[in-house]
């Protein structure tokens, strides 16, 4: 019996979510009496791992996975899980994951649940927190199935270093054909991902147009930050749609959500309610955002920017 953890990557490094889904997966294999392993696809320096406790990375290498794949990666997780006995696969909640996950979980024959927010409560019966309602309210779930999948809520267990003493062995797969092939795959490249942002900056309609898009990335180039939009401002093509990020978008789970002219629609505000902190920068003081918000400033953000990142630019000089 052993904890699976799928450790992904891209482009050869991995994602801040690997190492968070290998922190957790130790917790729980500690809990359980037994060991965590964790596997990754076309990963360059795999011993990266044993940091946050992984004490053996199977390591599978097939040009075929470059581009991700959702069959053909559960076909990889599968082999492995069954390989290793594993009865627990922890697997991270990003886009792909939201994919993955459910497919493993039919090809082990396990329950699965997403959103996971806590270590288990009890191994016995085997009982999870997890996010519901668009992250407005928590239950405690069982699964009473042998084989368990974890669907691992971003940034909510967070990054523990736990260092190990750990092995690596390499994994050979046949990689099926599955009807589904990638044409173009585009990447941003040189910026904070929105992924693996711990802070993420976004704006909206408010800005009145992308020229106006230059103090946004420089209140981001200053605070370490990915660059975001609401829905209506990547339906404009002002930003490319994948910095849109919201319910229809992609979820944030960041350490600081700065939202800027944006009023709040529902569907936005659950996208990114999991933000841990939310600032709401907005000259209109009745937007929805600000009910929602920890913090909010009433004002024109072409005032209120420029000043902001004059105090910042100040404070790290200091």
């Amino acid at each position: 019996m052993s904890v699976l953890v799928f450790a992904d990557s891209s482009e050869g490094k991995f994602k801040k979510t690997a190492f968070e889904v290998v922190s957790y997966g130790k917790k729980v294999a500690e809990q359980l009496n037994t060991n965590v392993v964790a596997v990754t696809i076309n990963a360059c320096d795999s011993s990266e791992l044993y940091t946050y406790g992984a004490e053996k990375v199977i390591t599978v290498s097939n040009d075929a996975l470059s581009t991700f794949n959702a069959k053909q990666y559960t076909g990889v997780i599968t082999e492995v899980a069954k390989s290793e006995n594993a009865t627990v696969v922890v697997i991270d909640s990003s886009i792909d994951g939201l994919y993955l996950a459910p497919l493993v979980a039919v090809s082990l024959e396990a329950g699965y649940i997403s959103n996971v927010v806590e270590l288990p409560s009890s191994t016995s019966p085997f009982t999870v927190k997890r996010k519901t309602f668009s992250n407005k309210a928590f239950s405690n779930t069982e699964i009473a199935t042998d084989n368990k999948v974890i669907g691992l809520a971003k940034n909510s267990f967070g990054i523990h270093e736990n260092t190990v003493t750990g092995t690596v062995e390499a994994f050979e797969v046949t990689v099926s054909e599955t009807g589904v092939k990638s044409e173009k795959v585009e990447r941003v490249t040189g910026k904070v991902t929105i992924a693996d942002a711990d802070i993420v900056v976004s704006a909206g309609r408010g800005l009145k147009g992308p020229e106006n898009w230059g103090m946004i990335e420089e209140l981001a180039d200053v605070l370490g930050a990915a660059t975001a939009c609401s829905k209506p401002v990547s339906d404009l093509g002002w930003r490319p749609h994948g910095e849109h990020v919201g319910q229809t978008g992609k979820p944030v789970a960041s350490n600081l959500y700065i939202a800027i002219g944006i009023s709040g629609a529902i569907q936005h505000l659950a996208g990114i309610n999991a933000s841990k902190v939310k600032l709401v920068i907005n000259t209109d003081a009745e937007a929805p955002f600000f009910k929602a918000a920890d913090y909010g400033i009433v004002g024109d953000a072409f005032e209120v920017i420029p000043k902001l990142i004059e105090k910042l630019k100040d404070f790290k000089a200091a």
